[in-house]
């Protein structure tokens, strides 16, 4: 089965929606936001995939590449 096509016209408005909502919301408020969707995600993953997560957040904040091996 072929996946569905959205409607563009429904995506361009939903997209409106919710930069309006957004640009109405202080920091702090977009920050609980953002936690909560950050937690969800987290505890969707398994113990190995937060690792590999957390491995490249600490390779992409320091600049460095992954050695042969380190994987």
């Amino acid at each position: 089965m072929g996946a569905k096509k959205k409607d563009p016209n429904a995506v361009a408005l939903g997209s409106k929606g919710g930069k309006a909502r957004a640009a109405s919301r202080s920091a702090s408020e977009l920050s609980k936001i953002g936690k909560k969707g950050a937690q969800a995600r987290y505890d969707g993953l398994s113990k190995a995939e937060r690792s590999e997560l957390a491995r490249k957040a600490v390779m992409s904040r320091w600049g460095k590449t992954a050695r042969k091996g380190e994987r």
